[in-house]
Order: structure tokens, then sequence, then C-alpha cells
């Protein structure tokens, strides 16, 4: 945990950057100016020295797709590897910013530096606002020094981002670390194929909650659709129903053709274990494979980056029970 001594600030939009247009707050360029104005009216605040870089477009986080989770990796790939950089502040809107700061933690793999993501819920110089008291304190933790993986900061935490969510849309306190159960161990060392360094590709991926009264033709028209991944949002611990032969059959005629089914509970502190009830033998024995504690945001990121990297079904579904930066294990 050394201290940052050459720090890339990356900007990619968000409202800790937003100003006021016609049709309300939208991300604006210039945003380094008022860093630096703002930095140097408060001399006292430790930061270490940074760099500064804007992606283009600047986005509102509700617009983030997973190609931007690309664009974010190439950008701080090179800022470490062209531009000498020890640390990475990543600053990003709130409403998808657990997302991508899950898809990093498996995106950056092996990368051995620290990179926080931050925001905040309303605009820097909003006065009372949280924009830079989160930005400001996310640079004294790096100043300090912040253990190599990806980490979301704000409001004073400091999180773990395979294991970050989004809880709150009106308070400071947006974001907390999630309380589903962990199992298992760390694996000891990342496979060479999912190092950061070797490239992703963009793949299709559905998130699928299951209700009372989902039907079959409904899951067929999602599987059917071109994705390669499906994450389905069980009931419990990972139960679905059982009685629906039709909705059973969509689901392994999806496995068969190569599709990866993944599994998740529904409850904020849940974790899937099929064998606990038959239902969930059922959806296991069709090609479910249990996610166990993840979150939907890491067992996304990571369902994304396996099939990103061009790995077989078998081989994905292998490696997603297994914990790589703390989503399964802590």
């Amino acid at each position: 945990m050394s201290p940052a001594r050459q720090l890339l600030v990356l900007y990619t939009g968000g409202t800790i950057g937003m100003q006021i247009t016609e049709t309300g707050l939208a991300p604006a360029s210039g945003f380094e100016a008022r860093l630096r104005a703002e930095q140097a009216s408060h001399p006292q605040r430790p930061a270490p020295d940074w760099i500064f870089q804007e992606l283009s477009p600047l986005l509102d986080s509700a617009n983030m797709t997973p190609a931007n989770w690309l664009q974010m990796r190439d950008a701080i790939v090179k800022g470490v590897e062209q531009r000498n950089c020890d640390a990475v502040l990543l600053l990003h809107g709130t409403d998808t910013l657990a997302y991508s700061a899950a898809a990093l933690s498996f995106l950056l793999l092996g990368l051995h530096i620290p990179v926080v993501l931050t925001g905040s819920m309303q605009p820097a110089g909003v006065e009372g606002g949280d924009a830079w008291p989160n930005l400001f304190g996310a640079l004294a933790q790096l100043h300090a020094g912040v253990e190599p993986g990806v980490h979301l900061y704000f409001n004073g935490q400091m999180l773990l981002g395979a294991r970050a969510s989004k809880q709150r849309s009106d308070a400071p306190d947006a974001f907390s670390a999630s309380r589903r159960p962990l199992c298992g161990k760390r694996t000891s060392s990342i496979p060479v194929v999912l190092d950061y360094r070797n490239p992703r590709r963009s793949v299709e991926l559905a998130v699928q909650p299951l209700f009372p009264g989902l039907g079959a033709a409904q899951l067929r028209a999602v599987l059917e659709s071109g994705i390669q991944g499906l994450l389905l949002e069980c009931y419990g611990s990972g139960t679905g129903p059982s009685d629906n032969a039709d909705l059973l059959a969509a689901l392994k005629d999806a496995h068969d053709r190569g599709i990866v089914l993944a599994a998740i509970s529904q409850c904020p502190e849940g974790g899937v274990e099929f064998g606990i009830y038959a239902a969930g033998s059922l959806l296991a024995s069709v090609g479910l494979i249990s996610c166990a504690g993840m979150t939907r945001e890491a067992a996304l990121g990571k369902l994304f980056s396996l099939l990103g990297v061009g790995l077989r079904q078998s081989e994905v579904e292998h490696w997603l029970t297994q914990d790589f930066c703390g989503e399964l294990a802590g």
C-alpha cells in the first residue's frame, strides 16, 4: 500500500462535473480547471501529484454501456504502461458506478495498482454538496496508500469494487458493501488467460429476474435474441417455477446451444444454493451455474469479462465459481 506518486485522474462524466443546460444537468468539459482551482484554494488537503484525462464522449452514467467499460479499461492500462501512473482515480456518475467498479475489477485482474472510482450525488460547487468531499477524500486515501485492486470510495467509505452496490438514490451515503454471504477462498493466482493484458471483445448479455407469471415464450425471446450469457435472478436460495416444463426446456435448449446461464439470488442478503430445494436442483439440472453470494453487478461484470476473453462455455462455468477479487470469498 505505497502512496501514489503519479496519479491518473480519469474523468468520464457524471453528476460530479455536470452543469446546468436548457434541458437540465448534463456532463460538461473543463473539469480539470475546476479541480485545480479547488485544490489551489485548499492547499492543506493531502493529494498526490496527478495528471488529468477526459474521456470522449462524456457520459451521464445512465448511458453507460459495456463498450464504455472497455474504453475505461484501455485508458487505465495506457495510463499505467505509457504514462507511468501508479494509481488511478476514475470520476463516474452514480447510477452505474457500481456496475463499472465491478466490471473493471475483472477487466483489470493482475494489474497491481489501486484503481478508485468515485462520484457524487450533487455537482461540484453546490454548497454543502458531496462532490468535493468525495473527490478529495479519495485523493487523500490515495496519497496515504490504497491496496492494489479496484475500489469504490463514497461518503468516507472505501468499498471493494466487486462487492459494492448503490442502495439509495437521494442521500450522500448512497453506496454500501454487499451483505450477501461469502464462501470459499480466493484463488491463489490469476489464470494467464484472464490477465488484464489480454484484450476483451464486447459480448451480448441479458439479465432476467424470475417473477410469478414469467412465461416460457417471454424467456425464449430473451434467450434467442443473440445473447451469449444470461444472468437469471432467482428466488431465495436459487429456486424457480419447477412445475413449468416449457420454461425449464427453454433454459436447457439455450444451454445446449452454448449460452452460459448464471444465477444469483433476488434477495439483497441472499445467495444461491441449488441443492436446498428440489426447485433449485431442477434449475441446476438444465445448466444454471450458481454465482453464490455475488451481487448483480459483480456477476454481470464477471460474465462479461470471461466471455469477452473468448473462453468456451465450460471454461466460463468453471471460473464463475472461483473467487478472483473478493466477489465470492471476501
